[in-house]
Order: structure tokens, then sequence, then C-alpha cells
């Protein structure tokens, strides 16, 4: 059976092409008597416009594109689940891109994107969060930008005016190191994160400045830089368990290198919160399944991916946005902090 189109409907109602478009796109007023005729008809034959035939008329896909660092960390998808449910609500599909970190894979994700034709570009992690980035790297990423609108979440690039949208992990940071300090710790430590990376490096200075504001010690063998994975919680709970004299609270770079340090931990004999109270970051669904449930700071990763597609929608269509949007962080106290007892 041959496929309905709309040129079909419109000889069916004896009507132009461009009234039955109106009805469909709903961009103009139609007579009430001619919509009825025509969505009769769309009903009668079950009619779907064909997305590439209407993306043509409009100069539009109707795709957004993502660009996500590693798919494995679960804090990646929730913002995709948020930004999957903003777009859906406008009729937008996405194009996802998982580059395992390699900018390389940035660059080859970027120029797809481009000849695929997509309406807008939601970029995530790689090298919007390198606290150095090579000047090709940023240049390419200022180009596409000029042609198809684009939000980097949670990342920038410095020297550029790319529009932002990203949770204050400075202020994330603040609130954990605070309320550590408010149940009576005064030996705390830093594990994990990549020390080029601008999520680490804000992270460990909100620390530092917190700490000085309080007028404790920061114990510099007590930083420790590594990565953002499970083993490098391991690893470093290790090295820190291994010194002479340890802190008695630890606040990890997020909440996969907390699980790893109550796992090195609990190997060592300890148990958490009893012998040392650990705060994550970051809130990802496993924070709140862990054994102990782990106090952490809810970067609000549903409502960053929301947040973040309405930022672009808005510049798809022309309008005025913010060149940063900033959301609040909240901390989540949960079993993994206590009280410092006598």
């Amino acid at each position: 059976m041959r496929q309905v189109t709309i040129y079909d409907i419109a000889k069916e109602a004896k009507v132009s092409i461009s009234t039955v478009s109106r009805v469909l796109n709903d961009t103009a007023p139609v007579r009430g008597s001619t919509r009825a005729k025509i969505e009769e008809l769309i009903q009668k034959y079950n009619f779907q416009p064909n997305a590439m035939a209407r993306g043509l008329l409009k100069n539009e896909t109707g795709i957004i594109g993502v660009i996500v660092p590693d798919l494995t960390n679960p804090f990646f998808p929730e913002v995709f689940a948020g930004a999957e449910e903003e777009a859906m609500r406008s009729g937008l599909t996405f194009l996802l891109s998982n580059t395992i970190g390699d900018y390389v894979k940035e660059s080859e994700y970027l120029s797809i994107m481009r000849e695929k034709r997509v309406d807008g570009i939601i970029f995530m992690g790689g090298r919007i969060n390198l606290k150095h980035c090579e000047e090709h790297l940023v240049q390419e990423l200022v180009q596409c930008a000029s042609i198809i609108p684009t939000v980097l979440v949670n990342g920038g690039l410095r020297g550029t005016d790319l529009t932002r949208v990203a949770t204050d992990e400075a202020a994330g940071t603040v609130l954990a190191v605070q309320h550590l300090i408010e149940l009576g710790h005064t030996k705390i430590g830093f594990i994990g994160g990549e020390s080029h990376m601008t999520t680490t490096s804000n992270k460990l200075r909100a620390f530092r400045k917190t700490m000085k504001e309080a007028n404790l010690d920061i114990r510099e063998e007590w930083l420790l830089p590594d990565s953002f994975s499970i083993d490098s919680g391991k690893r470093q709970m290790h090295n820190l368990l291994a010194m002479k004299e340890r802190p008695t609270a630890v606040f990890c770079v997020n909440d996969y290198t907390a699980i790893g340090a109550i796992k090195a931990a609990a190997e060592a004999g300890l148990t958490i919160p009893h012998d040392m109270s650990i705060v994550g970051f970051d809130d990802i669904p496993l924070a709140h399944h862990f054994i102990p449930e782990l106090t952490t700071v809810s970067q609000q990763a549903h409502e960053l991916g929301m947040t973040s597609v309405k930022v672009l929608k808005a510049m798809m269509n022309k309008e005025k946005v913010k060149k940063h949007t900033s959301l609040e962080p909240k901390l989540i106290v949960r079993q993994s902090t206590r009280a410092l007892m006598p």
C-alpha cells in the first residue's frame, strides 16, 4: 500500500499544501471548518509527516548532538536523562556520542554533527575541563559554536565566551567541608581527581579556602589527587592509612573515589563513619544504595540536563541567553559522616 503524503491530504481536502502544513505545524490561523476537514483526513490515514522533508522545509533536523566523556560514569547518564526529558517536550531527538575521554574522538564527533546538520550541541567533559587546553582544540570548538548553537556543561574554555551551564562545584565543596568541620573534624584530607582538570583544581582551591577560613591546618601530605575512579579512591585511601598520622575525615572529588575510599578503609579494618567520616560529590544513584549510604553533594544532574536543553533551545530560537547559567549544589547527609567522638 502506497504511503499517504502531504500532497494526497491537500488534494483530497481541496486545499493547498501550505494550508495542510499550517495545520500540521500550527504556524498560522486556518478556518475552523478547513482545519477540521484536514485533521479528519490526517486521522483517517494515520498520516505521519516525514521528519526529513519537514526538516528540509524548515532548515531544521530536530536533532541535538550530545558529547559525553564516559557513559559508564553514572553522572553523565543522569544529566542526559534530564536533557532528554526537556527535549521530548519539543519533539527533539539526540545524536549521542561517547568520547571515552579521547580528544581526537571529540573532533571526529564534532565533524559528524556538522555533517548531520544537528540543530544544537551539548558538550560535556573532555577538553572543556582542561586547565590548559591546546589552542587548536579551543578554536575547533569555537568555530563549531559559531555555526551551531552550543552549550558547554560543567566546563569552559579560557579566553572564549561560549555559553555555559554548570553547577557551582566550588560552592558544593564548601558545603561538604563545612559539614565535616561542624561535626568537629579538624584533620581533613582530600582524595581523587586529576590535577590537570579544572574540576579538581576548583574543588581543591575551595577546600583550601574553607580550611583556611576555619583556621585549620592544611596537611599537604593528605591532599592526594589521582583520578576519578573507584580504584583511585582505594589506592589513595591505602596511602593515607599507611601514614603515621591520618585524618579523621576525607573529602573525595566524586562519589566513585569516595566508594573506593570506603572499601579500602573497610579492608583495613576501619568502620565508616565510626573511625573516619567520608564525603563524596555528585550524588550518583549508587550513593544512596552503597553501605554505608554516602554523604555527598548533589550537582542536581537531572536539572543540569534540563537547564542545558532549555538554554540551547533558546539559542536555537535566536533568543538572547546568559553566557553562564549556574545551579546551586545541595549537601545530602547520609550515613558515611558523623560527629567526631572525643
